[in-house]
């Protein structure tokens, strides 16, 4: 068992989420494989032997695990037995709806499954819950066919027919309505509030901020098919602006294929050198939680024991060695910009369709906006038409190991040997500390950045005004000028070195220009946290890997 030192105030708490397609559920043993428990759209049964409860908290312990994350089966099969080991051996437990989502039964008008009330407070009780884990709420609100197929039912509910602030509107309603559900049920039973709070976990780079509003805590998944310094800077905008947790999820399903440990293609989707990086990367972001996705890829039960994957020895490593010897003395509610980036992103990632759910609402062009700001900020490594790998321009490796190899002959000890490792996926792009906040940021929510940049298809009276003042103060601001009356579409400069510059595209040579000092070099992703500064470099040709570099002002 990996030995940890008593835990500094300022650690993430690590955590490990339980298996998807190594082995059954091991309190709910063949219930587990009556369902489809990975979003690809069918059953798979399991691959390897299944192990007791107890020998399976065992395992997690031994590998440092703080915390579980508990797919919870929809029929609440093994929930008294899950809670029951987790009190008796000491674990807290985080239960996730993803399986309900999957296959229902789903709350009446969407497709979501909330966990039942009383399996919430079974697991308050017990003292070991600590958070309900929404898989994916953003990508089920924008595309609501992928798991239910029966109709169109997004996941905070159907938005057809309103206009684009009135969906954003309903989908912060509908969150707040759950949110505080589920704070009075603990309540009016004499129980912490907080003690289970919604966390909203996330794989596109949208709706941090409606989450963070309506009282979730945000969780970015980093790696999977995610431009890093993109999703990393959003999530933390929206904790800081709305005083949230972050959690920060290290998902290993991803685009690249490799000669590693495989349980299905594109999972793992990422190396393990690439692995060691996020983890590494989104520790020094200084979440509150920290967990890997999943625990299928760590380790291979066989001959009625458990060993270690090399992504398991990456994961033991960082735990043992790399937690220990890299103390944290700042959170990421300290986050503070150089550059910030204000936008109501309307949900859109770059399918320019689907707008908060809306099939009837056609996605007006300053919602592309973003996209640009962000082909600016990052040297232009970061596509200017999307905000994420799920756009046109990519085609993902995995896809050819898919075609090659029957999922019968899974798990791969050691990949296809036919098929090339693949390293398609950076976490590298070089951005200059940006923090991205919403349409309603307050003027002292900003912090003191040098640029300040607003695009997106709406900005509130509140916002412009604060924003127009830091220009006269001696900020740069470059602002949309459709975001604003005629009256202030003349662009200025200001004698303390403030600017205001009226942009009808992100990407002209003015707004170059006058960025250009701002942006960092084309070397370093830097993100700073009060006094502390993160420096990320290539460690690879690719950026695959990272190096890291902790600066902190004397």
């Amino acid at each position: 068992m990996v030995q940890l030192p008593s835990q500094p105030e300022r650690r993430p708490k690590l955590g490990i989420q339980g298996p998807v397609l190594a082995w059954q559920d091991p309190w709910a043993g063949e219930a587990s494989d009556r369902i489809m428990r990975t979003g690809t759209g069918r059953i798979y049964l399991s691959q390897d032997p299944a192990p007791t409860g107890e020998e399976f908290v065992r395992a997690l312990q031994s590998l440092g695990a703080d915390f579980y994350v508990h797919h919870m089966l929809p029929g609440l099969e093994g929930h008294t037995d899950m809670l029951r080991d987790m009190v008796r051996l000491g674990m807290d437990v985080c239960l996730g709806n993803e399986y309900g989502n999957i296959n229902g039964p789903w709350t009446e008008g969407t497709n979501r499954w909330d966990v039942p009330d009383e399996a919430i407070l079974e697991a308050a009780r017990s003292g070991r819950l600590i958070g309900l884990l929404y898989d994916e709420p953003e990508h089920l609100q924008i595309n609501a066919r992928q798991y239910r197929k029966d109709g169109w039912f997004p996941h905070w509910g159907a938005t057809d027919g309103m206009g684009l602030e009135e969906s954003y509107t309903h989908v912060v309603t509908e969150v707040s309505r759950r949110t505080e559900h589920v704070r009075q049920l603990l309540a009016e039973q004499g129980l912490d509030p907080g003690a289970a709070p919604l966390v909203s976990e996330h794989v596109f780079p949208v709706l941090f901020h409606a989450k963070a509003r309506a009282g979730m805590a945000v969780c970015p998944k980093i790696m999977k098919e995610s431009f890093q310094p993109l999703q990393l800077g959003t999530a933390l905008g929206a904790a800081k602006q709305y005083g949230c947790p972050m959690w920060i999820c290290a998902d290993l399903w991803g685009p690249d294929i490799g000669h590693w440990f495989t349980r299905i293609s594109g999972f793992p989707g990422h190396s393990p050198q690439e692995f060691e990086s996020a983890l590494r990367m989104g520790y020094l972001m200084a979440p509150t939680h920290l967990f890997t996705e999943n625990v299928d890829v760590l380790l291979h039960r066989m001959d009625n024991r458990f060993a270690l994957t090399e992504f398991g020895e990456v994961w033991e490593r960082f735990v043992k060695d790399y937690v220990p010897n890299h103390p944290l003395a700042w959170r990421h509610s300290q986050a503070d910009a150089d550059i910030a980036v204000i936008v109501s992103e309307d949900s859109n990632y770059g399918q320019n369709d689907r707008l908060y759910g809306n099939r009837e609402l056609a996605a007006p062009q300053t919602s592309a906006s973003l996209f640009a700001v962000w082909h600016l900020l990052s040297h232009g490594t970061i596509p200017p038409h999307g905000s994420c790998m799920h756009i046109p321009g990519y085609s993902f490796p995995r896809h050819e190991l898919k075609t090659r190899i029957p999922s019968a002959n899974y798990p791969l000890p050691g990949g296809c040997a036919e098929l090339p490792q693949t390293s398609m996926h950076p976490l590298f792009h070089p951005v200059n500390n940006v923090l991205v906040f919403d349409e309603h940021v307050r003027e002292e929510q900003l912090g003191s950045p040098k640029l300040i940049i607003a695009a997106g298809s709406r900005l509130s009276a509140g916002t412009l005004a604060a924003i127009r003042r830091r220009s006269e103060e001696g900020a740069v601001v470059i602002a949309a000028e459709w975001l604003f009356p005629a009256s202030m579409k003349e662009s200025r400069r200001f004698a303390n070195g403030g600017v205001w510059l009226a942009a009808r595209d992100f990407l002209s040579d003015d707004v170059r220009e006058l960025a250009a000092p701002y942006l960092g070099t084309a070397d370093s992703w830097r993100q700073r946290f009060g006094d502390t500064e993160i420096r990320f470099c290539k460690a690879d040709e690719t950026g695959r890997t990272l190096h890291a570099e902790v600066h902190t002002a004397k």
